[in-house]
């Protein structure tokens, strides 16, 4: 049996597959219909263990269709998998007891995220972190240490991440087309913000 990674998208897609409404859908899970109503809104959102096992379930006690469906409506796109090629630097900058975050504009929600960039080809990771987080926020910041890179779990991208402290500057948005505010928010209160299981962990070690 293929192992999923359950994200809000591909619980969709489970639906999708099943057939159901979100009403049909929430009583066929044992969940809240406001839950699946958000993953609908934030395709990102990974769910909590215990209703990843009951997609587990459901996913495996459905038909041999239902999963051909389903395997049909995860397959990445060959949009997705030129996205693979692309890197993002992602700075994630600290001002005493505060990080740096934005409010992306997305197709269906709003969502909070860590300045970043995409890196072109023979760019440096660390010069893009710290030039798109001054074009994005107004923020001067400079770069403290990699704290390693990953196959992003939702957009394919290859994620560089950089700890970067602030030097100067107020946080602004500079960039109301892709973002809708940016904010400094208390390192405790980040999970807030970006739920933990999204977070890359080397992230919340360094904030520690």
């Amino acid at each position: 049996m293929d192992v999923v990674e359950w994200t809000g998208r591909t619980a969709c897609a489970l639906q999708r597959a099943l057939r159901m409404t979100n009403d049909q859908f929430a009583d066929h899970l044992g969940v809240a219909v406001r839950t699946v109503a958000n993953w609908h809104a934030a395709p990102h959102i990974v769910p909590r263990s215990e209703i990843q096992a009951a997609l587990d379930t459901a996913y495996e006690r459905s038909t041999p269709s239902v999963q051909r469906r389903f395997s049909i409506l995860t397959r990445p796109s060959p949009a997705a998998m030129e996205a693979q090629a692309l890197r993002v630097a992602i700075a994630v900058v600290v001002r005493g007891d505060e990080v740096l975050l934005v409010c992306r504009r997305g197709s269906d929600a709003l969502t909070w995220q860590f300045p970043a960039g995409v890196v072109k080809p023979g760019a440096s990771p660390a010069v893009v972190a710290v030039e798109e987080t001054q074009a994005e926020t107004g923020v001067r910041c400079t770069v403290r240490e990699a704290l390693g890179s990953r196959i992003h779990p939702v957009t394919g991208v290859v994620a560089e991440y950089l700890a970067c402290d602030y030097l100067m500057g107020e946080a602004t948005n500079r960039d109301q087309i892709e973002n809708a505010d940016v904010a400094w928010v208390p390192r405790a209160a980040l999970t807030r913000f970006i739920p933990e299981q999204s977070i890359y962990p080397p992230i919340l070690e360094a904030l520690a």
